[in-house]
């Protein structure tokens, strides 16, 4: 029965799942768990712990009330909208400013350095304190695009906005990040695939 579900599409496991299928469920975890956890590890100050909850929360909600689910909608969208949802209520209680300030080594360094040599990882240490340091909706819109990689159009149902503007969003984001970053002098173009 496991088998047969690793075939069938997202929405049609959730129709089975709100039949009370539960393998279906199964298999909708195996297939959206490590994604969802890597975007709640971004999105709330890569604290594994709070990452992990959210996952579970997610997937609990999921559980007890599969009826909340549209079939009409996508459900990868559906599922990234709700994610998100839930990444704004956190923030809600607790403000990003307040959040940075108890981590430490968030500081980005703003003396210019005129040469300088960086590795992959420390260009990519730079990207992520600029990226933590971003307010909720870019820092979201950089986990949908960048680390999930997420289609435009899936972005844009998942923020309820049209593709144009989701375009222009990344257009904006990807210059403050360089701006950002300006002091690396970002020539690497392998770092700055990334981006």
């Amino acid at each position: 029965m496991f088998f047969n579900h690793r075939k069938k599409a997202d929405e049609e496991l959730m129709r089975l799942m709100q039949a009370g299928n539960n393998s279906a469920f199964t298999e909708l975890y195996r297939r959206y768990s490590e994604k969802i956890v890597r975007y709640f590890y971004r999105m709330l100050w890569k604290d594994k712990a709070k990452a992990q909850d959210f996952l579970h929360d997610l997937f609990m909600r999921i559980i007890e009330n599969p009826s909340r689910f549209n079939a009409e909608r996508k459900f990868s969208t559906w599922l990234y909208s709700v994610a998100h949802n839930m990444c704004k209520n956190e923030y809600r209680r607790k403000t990003f400013r307040d959040a940075v300030h108890q981590h430490k080594g968030l500081d980005v360094i703003h003396e210019r350095i005129d040469e300088i040599d960086l590795s992959k990882d420390e260009f990519n240490d730079a990207l992520d304190r600029a990226i933590l340091e971003l307010d909720v909706e870019d820092k979201n819109l950089y986990a949908l695009r960048f680390e999930l990689e997420l289609p435009l159009d899936e972005i844009a149902l998942a923020l309820e906005c049209p593709v144009g503007t989701v375009k222009s969003r990344i257009f904006y984001l990807k210059k403050k990040l360089a701006t950002q970053l300006e002091e690396y002098n970002p020539i690497n173009e392998t770092a700055w695939k990334i981006i």
